[in-house]
């Protein structure tokens, strides 16, 4: 049987763009399926009582040299975005609306796409011209993604996964889930593909 693993993100969360870049040698060296969800980063902080790490002066200076490291670890592009932090919820509810209109795998493409335009490019990706420019490049109906972001039911779509995700134990992104066990973090992937393995 196929294992899966549920990955949470937002594209406003450095780390979680990290990790994506990793997903696909990791679902190709285990064989396991991936299913992205998006979720409200700044939703998960409130509900747990949590809060971004580069509100702390020390941390925040201590992330970006190790991002920039850990870019440099796996050979991706990435510089620290003049827009962070950025609200994230008109770009999360358009991911979700185009999983709606075109399905996973072209969601995943926009994910790319607005982790490209946010932490290569530094674009706000909270703006819709940005978001229409990214699911124009992947060749998806840009009109009707945006449109979708006003659509009840991707509003209430993207509430119900923040909150799952908070339920199942996630106070952060990335967060990975292999069944009921959580992994927290872009490093926690070589755990995640011994956890597979066992």
């Amino acid at each position: 049987m196929t294992q899966s693993i549920d990955f949470y993100f937002d594209i406003g969360s450095p780390y979680s763009y990290l990790a994506a870049t990793q997903i696909p040698g990791l679902a190709k060296r285990t064989g396991a399926s991936v299913r992205w969800r998006p979720f409200l980063l700044g939703g998960v902080f409130r509900e747990t009582g949590n809060n971004m790490p580069a509100s702390v002066p020390a941390k925040a200076r201590w992330m970006l040299s190790d991002m920039k490291l850990w870019s440099a670890h796996y050979g991706v592009p990435f510089q620290m975005s003049s827009h962070f932090p950025l609200n994230t919820l008109p770009t999360q509810r358009a991911l979700l609306a185009a999983e709606q209109i075109h399905g996973h795998d072209e969601m995943v493409s926009l994910a790319m796409s607005l982790y490209q335009a946010y932490w290569v490019n530094n674009q706000d990706v909270s703006q819709p011209e940005a978001i229409h420019q990214s699911a124009t490049a992947c060749g998806l109906d840009a009109d009707a993604i945006l449109a979708g972001c006003a659509d009840p039911i991707i509003k209430k779509a993207l509430i119900d996964t923040t909150a799952e995700a908070v339920a199942r134990g996630a106070f952060g992104a990335p967060a990975f889930f292999v069944g009921d066990q959580l992994f927290w973090g872009q490093d926690r992937i070589p755990l995640i593909e011994s956890f597979l393995r066992e």
